[in-house]
């Protein structure tokens, strides 16, 4: 009984852990050329966003959620605002912060690569007010330069240069296309 008990344990997490607990997206510059990936993996503690990048000047880059799955270049202005569905001011260093989109600044080296890993703490991919999967998504945008964690609104982090949707259902989730020659099948005469 003890066996069958801690099977149906491992099973149900098994279910609990579903295709959102990891998302992985890509991450396209202002000419729309692909220059890396982005993986959110859901943690007891938040959200960890792995980032591999290349194609930045080398330093420090401000990098965000913001509120809408949306990538439009060159300016990324389509991505809105920071993810902040809890009203804060902007800044990791702000006293009334943070954005819930706000994230650690990354380096790039000399090379113009970042491979880093940061945590969005108390966000989730899970169904909840504070999910980076709430509505149709959300995406990741990095900038030219650093946030300095205190500006309003934004850190003064400068020109958004990369950006990378995160879409509540992937395309693969979507219903298959209808075919028409099936539509001609079933007694559809209109031509």
């Amino acid at each position: 009984m003890r066996i069958f008990i801690m099977m149906f344990l491992l099973l149900l997490t098994a279910c609990q852990m579903g295709s959102d607990t990891v998302k992985e997206i890509e991450m396209y510059n202002a000419s729309g050329d692909m220059v890396g990936t982005a993986t959110f993996t859901e943690q007891e503690d938040g959200v960890q966003i792995k980032v591999k990048v290349t194609g930045l000047t080398p330093g420090f880059h401000g990098i965000h959620v913001h509120e809408y799955p949306k990538c439009e270049g060159p300016d990324f202005k389509s991505a809105g605002n920071h993810f902040n569905p809890e009203g804060k001011k902007h800044g990791l260093l702000h006293p009334d912060g943070a954005h819930l989109g706000d994230l650690p600044n990354i380096e790039a080296d000399e090379s113009g690569k970042v491979e880093a890993e940061i945590m969005a703490p108390n966000a989730t991919l899970l169904e909840d007010d504070l999910s980076f999967l709430r509505g149709d998504g959300t995406s990741l945008v990095i900038h030219a330069g650093p946030d300095d964690g205190m500006s309003q609104p934004g850190g003064d982090a400068g020109e958004r240069i990369v950006c990378g949707e995160l879409l509540a259902e992937s395309a693969d989730d979507d219903e298959t296309p209808t075919d028409p020659v099936e539509s001609d099948k079933e007694g559809d005469e209109s031509e």
